[in-house]
């Protein structure tokens, strides 16, 4: 696959099955979420069709960082974690593509002394949960980033974790589905839901209808809009990250690392990726003023850690402008916007080579390849939902809070199986839907 950077409207489409008239599951959305839902319902022998409104992994699924880690997840999500790194292992195996996949670790590195307890606070969930995490001294990062200008402290590492390269992952991942019987099909919008007494019976596409007792929504940024128009309310909110790829740079280390000033990892075509880790920026829209009251916490906790944007530009999901309802028969935002594109800044991703460049003086002068950015789907406490919506015959997996390229595939196993009526296999009590309801205190992951 020569495609190496988040896809376009204009790239072909490579999936363009039929349209059924029915389906035992309809899946919203062509991510890694929707896509190994899919992948595993057909294995089991369920008539499943994605219904993508724009290209198969478009948008945050081929824009994120390529991190596939155990190392600063959440407690609730590292069992789930466990499985998805297993899961990754064998799908590897399974396709036809070089996904880029590899066990090259992560590394956090620590500043100071606060840095360095958060990362002990954390320690204890590691070795359950089959990561081999540890702390490493200073003498250890010197010597695995011997040309390293910071003076961090210490650092928190995983060696067992690993990396891919997403624009060419879930994309392999959906010929895997296909393979299985899954029917995929990109530039396909579902304008609604189907709705008869009170239960799901399909889904209303801008091609037809088809009939189908399940529906699983995994829309990513665009989930919450989704569900508004089904007077169904869900506090999530979207924020913007930046990324860059760099030209080709001699090796200063495969493991995958996040400093004071950027995010970092080595790419399979010989440069690095390049990211803030900190400081996204939320387009305040009406969901914004909506979702406040359940982000208070996550904004005490941090309240530096999100730049505010006054307005969202045209057709995002939580622009002002933006319908919040419209019928079966109608042209929806889904439709106007089919893949969600948001523009990085260039002064920032121009310090981004800078700062990797001070970091590592020995690289000279380092040169952007290609800068993109996309939107995160977050939630209150930074974990996602997955779990059966309030509307019989409607499973949600949203909010992965920038940890669902990892978790991708042990997620969409657990769709799979709670639309089938099966046992998730893990306690989902974190995930549930109606935690924004039931009295429960937003508590935020951890902060490592």
């Amino acid at each position: 696959m020569t495609q190496d950077f988040p896809f376009r409207l204009s790239d072909p489409a490579r999936f363009a099955d039929a349209l059924p008239d029915a389906a035992d599951m309809v899946v919203i959305g062509g991510g890694v979420i929707g896509i190994c839902t899919a992948l595993f319902a057909a294995r089991a022998g369920q008539r499943v069709v994605v219904l993508e409104k724009g290209r198969v992994a478009a948008e945050q699924s081929s824009r994120n960082w390529g991190w596939i880690r155990q190392q600063g997840r959440d407690p609730a999500e590292m069992p789930i974690m466990a499985e998805a790194q297993h899961i990754w292992t064998e799908l590897s195996r399974e396709t036809n593509e070089q996904i880029g996949l590899q066990q090259t670790g992560t590394t956090y590195l620590g500043y100071g002394a606060a840095a360095m307890e958060r990362y002990k606070d954390w320690l204890p969930h590691a070795a359950p949960n089959g990561a081999d995490s540890r702390l490493l001294s200073r003498a250890e990062i010197a010597a695995m980033y011997p040309d390293l200008t910071d003076r961090p402290v210490g650092a928190l590492h995983t060696a067992s974790d690993f990396r891919a390269e997403p624009w060419v992952a879930v994309p392999a991942f959906a010929q895997l589905a296909q393979r299985a019987g899954a029917q995929i099909i990109e530039g396909c919008a579902v304008r609604c839901l189907d709705i008869a007494n009170g239960k799901v019976t399909g889904v209303m596409t801008e091609r037809g209808r088809i009939r189908a007792a399940r529906v699983v929504l995994a829309g990513g940024a665009w989930s919450s809009l989704f569900l508004r128009n089904h007077g169904i309310g869900l506090p999530q909110l979207s924020v913007r990250s930046q990324v860059a790829a760099t030209e080709a740079l001699p090796d200063i280390g495969q493991v995958a690392a996040s400093t004071k000033r950027l995010a970092f990892r080595r790419r399979a075509d010989g440069g690095y990726t390049l990211a803030p880790n900190t400081m996204s920026e939320l387009f305040v829209g009406p969901d914004a003023f909506r979702a406040l009251p359940h982000f208070l916490n996550q904004l005490k906790s941090d309240p530096f850690g999100c730049m505010i944007k006054p307005y969202a530009p045209q057709g995002f999901p939580d622009a002002w402008g933006t319908p919040r309802s419209w019928g079966a028969d109608d042209e929806t935002p889904f439709e106007r916007m089919r893949i969600l594109d948001p523009k990085p800044q260039p002064r920032r991703i121009a310090k981004l080579a800078r700062d990797f460049a001070a970091m590592f003086p020995h690289l000279g002068t380092v040169k952007i390849k290609k800068s993109w950015a996309g939107m995160i789907d977050t939630m209150p406490d930074i974990v996602p939902v997955v779990d059966h919506a309030p509307l019989e015959g409607l499973i949600v997996g949203t909010g992965m809070s920038g940890h669902g390229f990892g978790i991708g595939p042990a997620m969409g196993r657990i769709l799979a199986d709670l639309a089938m009526g099966h046992g998730a296999g893990h306690d989902m009590g974190r995930f549930r839907f109606n935690r924004f309801t039931d009295g429960t205190r937003m508590v935020p992951g951890p902060d490592v």
